[in-house]
């Protein structure tokens, strides 16, 4: 099991999994359509699709980190007591800075399907 969202590293790796799992969707969607018949349009359209599902996941999983992490209830930055309430806010927090650097990567792996125009 994951175990519970306050207390599992699984949680904060989620998002960078995500990145990952598009990274190797994208590359090889284009390679298979660049390929075969479906040609840069195909590909592009598969980018399309499978960075705006890799978005919205990340997007679910940073704003589930970010309340997670609580820092509008009581504005505290510092999470170094041995506590589960620290625990909590710490992964919480981690794992909101790892979404938004998950989303910018997922950006820039859509990026050469903006940019180029030929599979050669």
């Amino acid at each position: 099991m994951l175990g519970h969202r306050h207390s599992s590293l699984w949680h904060m790796i989620l998002a960078p999994t995500v990145w990952a799992v598009h990274f190797c969707v994208v590359y090889g969607w284009t390679a298979v359509q660049c390929a075969r018949a479906g040609g840069p349009d195909a590909a592009r359209t598969g980018v399309l699709i499978a960075t705006a599902v890799a978005l919205m996941a990340i997007v679910v999983l940073g704003w589930k980190a970010w309340r997670q992490w609580d820092y509008l209830d009581d504005f505290d930055y510092v999470h170094d007591q041995p506590t589960t309430e620290h625990r909590r806010e710490f992964l919480g927090h981690a794992g909101w800075l790892l979404a938004i650097v998950s989303a910018i990567g997922v950006g820039f792996n859509a990026l050469p399907a903006v940019f180029i125009r030929s599979c050669l």
